[in-house]
């Protein structure tokens, strides 16, 4: 079970963009994540007259690593840790660390 899924909103404990927020948008794989408005590079495009695209400079999003995030806790408003609860239906369940509660996905 993933700790950290597709639409959770986190926060970059470490790196260029320290203290940002954003919404993971997308898992790359097992360790890596896309999250909006983090890790955003200029990228050099050569136009292409046949699929029709203009050259330039445009920014784009990279992959950053599953560590180097927490996920963000709306009711305390910090970075919070993960963990895993087992209901009695047999079902698991995400929850934060601090305070015990269900994470809402």
């Amino acid at each position: 079970m993933n700790k950290i899924r597709k639409g959770d909103e986190v926060i970059v404990l470490t790196g260029r963009d320290k203290g940002k927020r954003g919404q993971v948008s997308l898992r790359v794989d097992e360790d890596h994540l896309v999250v909006d408005g983090v890790n955003v590079v200029k990228k050099h495009v050569r136009p292409n007259p046949l699929k029709g695209t203009t050259g330039g400079i445009v920014d784009k999003t990279m992959p950053i690593h599953q560590s180097n995030v927490a996920i963000f806790n709306p009711a305390t408003g910090k970075a919070d840790r993960v963990g895993i609860k087992l209901l009695a239906d047999g079902k698991k369940v995400r929850v934060f660390k601090s305070s015990g509660d269900e994470i809402k996905a």
